[in-house]
């Protein structure tokens, strides 16, 4: 058995009582009934007003964005804007996968929080899901004054898939010059299509969260459609050119599968003179502050990735 990093002991007694199985194309069908989850209860005892929207792709489907925004407090000036993509493996969740993230970034900075429901494979790929967060972060940058946030402070932030889908819309926006993205924010990115690492290697062939198994299987519903050479855009650690981005957070787990890809994108990052924030949890598994919010390593993490948020915001923190 391949050496590999220990999981965190919290993390490890709630991670026994977890069946995870295997994910092919009959279990994914399944496991879709129990990776989405409802909003409202994360919205009781909030001060948050919920407005859902559809805005057009190019291919003429429609893109749902919820945004929620704080009610509690009236404004004197524009909100910062969180614009926030769900992980799940680009085959599973929705809008609000995850969501309690960038509720805390509501909570804490007074954000309007934008979550995008992308398609997912194995229904679409090829570029169709970062094509669809692109679009719909377009419309948001768009309407910026009507939704009352400050296009100079809109963040690009996601888990997971949602992370990688994060780092290729941010690489999209570049390229094309629009929209403005203030910061972006990668929690655990699946950046890499090749699977390759060593972590990937470490974290097969075992149960765990989301393996290298499971992994090759959710690139695979993504790149059924694709021929020849794979975009950026798409597997963002491709990318030959990491200057001229945003300010960048990256984390991961020591204990999970796509740690030694986001270590490489930040020092990638560095190597092109950008600004990256790194932090390697030692014993995270694959979104585990997300899975076990309370547990003392996901506190920590959570609080760290906020204050850099409101650090690069330039916003004081709301007091409780």
């Amino acid at each position: 058995m391949v050496a590999r990093p220990d999981f965190d002991p919290d993390l490890q007694a709630l991670l026994a009582d977890m069946p995870v199985p295997q994910l092919n194309a009959e279990v994914l069908a399944q496991v879709r009934q129990f990776a989405t989850q409802p909003v409202e209860p994360l919205l009781d005892g909030r001060a948050v007003g919920r407005r859902e929207i559809t805005v057009p792709a190019p291919d003429g489907a429609r893109i749902l964005l919820s945004i929620l925004r704080p009610t509690g407090t009236a404004r004197t000036s524009p909100a910062p804007c969180v614009y926030w993509i769900h992980g799940g493996g680009m085959v599973m969740g929705d809008r609000y996968s995850q969501i309690d993230i960038p509720l805390e970034w509501l909570d804490l900075l007074g954000a309007v929080v934008i979550s995008v429901d992308y398609r997912l494979a194995p229904e679409v790929g090829g570029t169709t899901l970062v094509d669809d967060c692109y679009h719909g972060l377009t419309w948001v940058a768009e309407h910026a004054t009507e939704l009352g946030i400050d296009p100079g402070r809109i963040v690009v932030a996601g888990a997971s898939a949602g992370g990688g889908l994060a780092a290729g819309v941010t690489l999209m926006a570049r390229d094309r010059g629009t929209p403005a993205i203030a910061a972006q924010v990668l929690i655990g990115p699946m950046l890499d299509h090749l699977n390759s690492t060593t972590s990937s290697r470490q974290y097969a062939g075992g149960p765990g969260v989301w393996t290298a198994e499971m992994n090759e299987f959710g690139w695979r519903c993504v790149l059924a459609d694709l021929d020849g050479e794979v975009p950026a855009y798409v597997s963002p650690a491709l990318a030959d050119d990491l200057s001229g981005l945003p300010p960048t957070y990256v984390d991961a787990g020591s204990a999970e599968v796509f740690r030694d890809e986001a270590v490489d994108y930040a020092t990638r990052i560095w190597a092109a003179g950008g600004h990256a924030d790194l932090h390697v949890w030692a014993g995270g598994c694959n979104g585990f502050d997300a899975l076990y919010p309370t547990a003392p390593l996901s506190a920590a993490a959570r609080r760290i990735r906020s204050d850099w948020l409101a650090r690069v915001l330039g916003a004081a923190l709301v007091p409780a």
